[in-house]
């Protein structure tokens, strides 16, 4: 599953092994024959997919129905019910399958995000570095803090933070990275690992998208000082909502529990002469799992690996596909890359190879022939209204003065950002890439049939 960064670049324009390529998809071995085989589904021809489904969605079996019964019947609804509970449970069994020592159950992937930076000690008047390609999760951690969150331009075709930028954006006010492992893919976190170093800074890894990825021999939130992750319905490992933050420093993870748990530790705290003074030891907001997300998580334990195995192997059969297809260029994976999670199979649309048409324009089209592609996050969060509205904030305004706002607001300028919001064209893969390889075959002939027919975008513009 290695993926060479050196890997040759797509090709400028179309070669005579991909028009050969072309030629070797028959659009009519997935449809019913047509007068007019090549005429575009949103035009009044026949769908590549026609009367073809695809996996269900979100995964689910008897098990977990099973446990829902059983813990609903059990009246322990809650971890502080009894000794030994399901989010226990699945906390000792998600520390294994990530190879952590330990891992701490939240209520959502923001959860686990902004438990972490609390037990780290981000607080009032902290620079933290991360991407603007990401949920507003991410930034919600950072300001639910009454931090900074100070962006980094991306690697457009990775959809990545550009690793050789974060130097730059370092100040003294700076304690933190977020990486944010996006779509699925892990970052470059070699160089980011060690400009952390280099600089004293905490490593989140913003992994809520990434279950199991791995890169360079490890799993991807094993790599910095924390690593979360998401298990909200869209997510690859799913219970409607839910969270993980995971670790090896055993000190550091009891602080993140103390912190899920509003403040109260494991254990009580006593003075030096052995008196209990209380388990009420630190500021923390409530984020427990409960025991009904638990249930479900549980259930599918068995099953997340060969999901992730059969994801994994239909995304290199895409990417093999698709590498010398110059109209979309497949998301760009970083050397020491070994797996991807795939939350989306990410392409860049390169309209100059669709005669110009407006990327809305094909994915109109590509989605009446039955394959969903999506322009995923339309900006990115440096884009978006709350920008302003901390601004105005009289606390950020004590906290960071004038002219550090102001600096700041003249870092939202990203405009490799803004390039790959543009051409994002993003397979939602979570339940697509469990399919046959007749399904994964129908999304290339699908794409085939619309750039072989480009010249009919016109008539949907």
């Amino acid at each position: 599953m290695k993926y060479n960064s050196d890997r040759r670049d797509f090709i400028a324009k179309v070669s005579a092994g991909t028009l050969a390529y072309l030629a070797a998809y028959s659009i009519p071995s997935f449809a019913r024959t047509s007068n007019d085989p090549d005429k575009l589904a949103i035009l009044g021809g026949v769908p590549v997919r026609d009367n073809m489904t695809w996996p269900q969605w979100p995964y689910r079996n008897q098990k977990m129905i099973d446990n829902l019964t059983e813990t609903t019947k059990s009246g322990i609804w809650s971890r502080i019910d009894a000794d030994k509970t399901r989010v226990s449970q699945w906390e000792l069994d998600f520390a294994a399958m990530t190879g952590a020592q330990y891992a701490v159950a939240t209520g959502s992937g923001t959860q686990s995000l902004s438990t972490s930076l609390f037990a780290l000690g981000i607080g009032p008047g902290d620079e933290v570095i991360t991407s603007p390609y990401t949920d507003m999760g991410t930034v919600s951690a950072i300001i639910t803090c009454h931090a900074l969150p100070v962006f980094v331009d991306l690697d457009p075709l990775s959809f990545q933070l550009n690793a050789k930028d974060v130097e730059n954006k370092i100040t003294a006010r700076t304690k933190a990275i977020i990486p944010v492992h996006m779509l699925g893919a892990p970052c470059e976190m070699e160089p980011i690992m060690a400009i952390a170093k280099k600089h004293r800074l905490y490593i989140v890894e913003d992994a809520a998208q990434a279950h199991l990825a791995s890169y360079k021999g490890q799993k991807v939130g094993n790599i910095g000082n924390l690593g979360c992750f998401s298990f909200q319905g869209s997510k690859q490992v799913s219970c409607g909502e839910g969270g993980a933050v995971i670790g090896s420093d055993k000190q550091l993870m009891d602080k993140v529990y103390t912190v899920m748990n509003h403040g109260t530790a494991r254990t009580p705290m006593v003075d030096a002469n052995g008196k209990i003074l209380g388990d009420h030891v630190r500021i923390g907001p409530k984020y427990r799992m409960n025991e009904f997300q638990a249930s479900v998580l549980n259930g599918q334990q068995d099953t997340i690996q060969q999901r992730f195995d059969t994801r994994n192997n239909n995304a290199i059969y895409l990417r093999e596909q698709l590498k010398d297809f110059p109209g979309l260029k497949v998301q760009k994976m970083f050397e020491g890359t070994d797996s991807a999670s795939y939350y989306l199979f990410g392409m860049s649309y390169q309209k100059e190879h669709f005669n110009n048409a407006d990327r809305s324009l094909f994915l109109k089209a590509i989605g009446a022939e039955g394959v969903g592609l999506s322009g995923y996050i339309s900006q990115g969060l440096h884009r978006e209204p709350w920008t302003g509205y901390i601004m105005e904030q009289q606390g950020y305004k004590s906290m960071f003065g004038k002219k550090r706002l102001q600096q700041w607001k003249e870092s939202l300028y990203l405009p490799e950002c803004d390039k790959a919001c543009g051409q994002m064209a993003g397979l939602y893969a979570v339940g697509t890439l469990l399919g046959t390889r007749k399904d994964m075959d129908s999304i290339i002939a699908a794409i085939m049939k619309v750039h072989k027919n480009r010249d009919q975008l016109a008539k949907l513009a």
